[in-house]
């Protein structure tokens, strides 16, 4: 007996910025689990910048999506079906990275249980996922903060910038400094995520609102968003300053590269270290990072926000959202129950 499941599709590689044409909602039917299989009824879905790259094939630390297969991506659900000798009892809820469809038939062993008595399921791909972990190895290994240092965060209102100016702030730094589009989502740095000081880019004269905002420089650089952030943020480093690097995604729908930062001359008179990472190469820090997220969790001392969209077939229109900004905090889809 089979469930019937609806999953989303890559058909096409963007040029560009991505357009609906380019994908496909599909209906499918999956197979009950074999021997050591589950089938997962998925609950939430991760929606998540680094999907652009993937739709390009290129090659790159993750492998790009293929064309008219399943998209897949961080994924949140429960356990409904449990062949013999699976390892995982039906009723567990389970994390894995078969996302962007309804159902998921599995390798019983390619499904991470999760304790949800520390906090919703969700949060998993969020704030207690690699999302948070992202936020603590960059200020911690990458760019470490010091006591009483001034720490800017682009991409702030997002899911990794959010939680990282937070962290910063737990680590000592005197003053965090957040960027983000709009002033209501301004407002929410100040008031909803400790931040000091936000920026709101929309505004424009990005480089003097810097300025304004840190007069006495900056000692580290959170950069999410790559081009003219990057490029204000050298203009503004301390001798010896650190940037991690951990996203771009003003250039993410470039079709040509576009070229490096003007200052970047300025690492070389500051003695800047400018270090990029991705996540995959930092799991061994996420016992670490899970003791301190879920007791900061629940003293209240962090927040993390989601921006949820319903059903799946909303599922491409959460990731447009995501990719233009509509978003505070981590974007989910939530898929109910049938």
């Amino acid at each position: 007996m089979s469930v019937a499941s609806r999953e989303w599709q890559l058909i096409a590689r963007p040029v560009g910025e991505p357009k609906d044409s380019d994908f496909r909602l599909v209906s499918t039917e999956v197979a009950d689990p074999g021997p050591g299989e589950v089938l997962v009824r998925n609950t939430w879905l991760s929606v998540d910048p680094y999907m652009r790259g993937r739709m390009d094939d290129v090659p790159s630390y993750i492998p790009p999506f293929q064309l008219n297969e399943a998209m897949t991506g961080g994924a949140v659900g429960v356990v409904v079906a449990a062949g013999d000798g699976a390892a995982v009892p039906v009723g567990t809820t389970v994390q894995h990275f078969e996302g962007w469809r309804e159902y998921a038939l599995l390798d019983g062993t390619k499904v991470q249980p999760l304790d949800v008595t520390l906090a919703p399921p969700q949060a998993y791909l969020g704030v207690l996922g690699v999302t948070g972990l992202t936020a603590y190895v960059g200020l911690t290994e990458i760019a470490p903060v010091k006591e009483g240092e001034v720490v800017f965060i682009s991409g702030a209102a997002g899911a990794v910038g959010s939680v990282a100016g937070q962290i910063a702030k737990k680590l000592g730094a005197a003053k965090v400094i957040g960027s983000a589009g709009g002033p209501e989502k301004a407002r929410r740095l100040k008031e909803d995520f400790g931040f000091d000081a936000a920026i709101d880019y929309r505004e424009g004269q990005l480089r003097a609102q810097l300025k304004q905002a840190a007069p006495e420089g900056i000692d580290v650089y959170f950069d999410n968003v790559g081009g003219d952030h990057l490029d204000a943020a050298l203009t503004r480093m301390n001798l010896f300053g650190r940037i991690a690097l951990c996203g771009a995604i003003s250039a993410y729908n470039e079709k040509e590269r576009p070229s490096g930062p003007a200052h970047l001359s300025n690492a070389i008179g500051k003695s800047l270290t400018l270090r990029g990472f991705t996540i995959g190469h930092h799991m061994k820090t996420f016992p670490e990072y899970i003791g301190k997220a879920a007791g900061w969790l629940a003293d209240g001392s962090l927040r993390a926000d989601e921006t949820v969209v319903d059903g799946i077939e909303n599922g491409l229109n959460a990731w447009f959202g995501l990719m233009s900004g509509a978003n505070t905090g981590k974007m989910l889809v939530r898929l109910p129950e049938a």
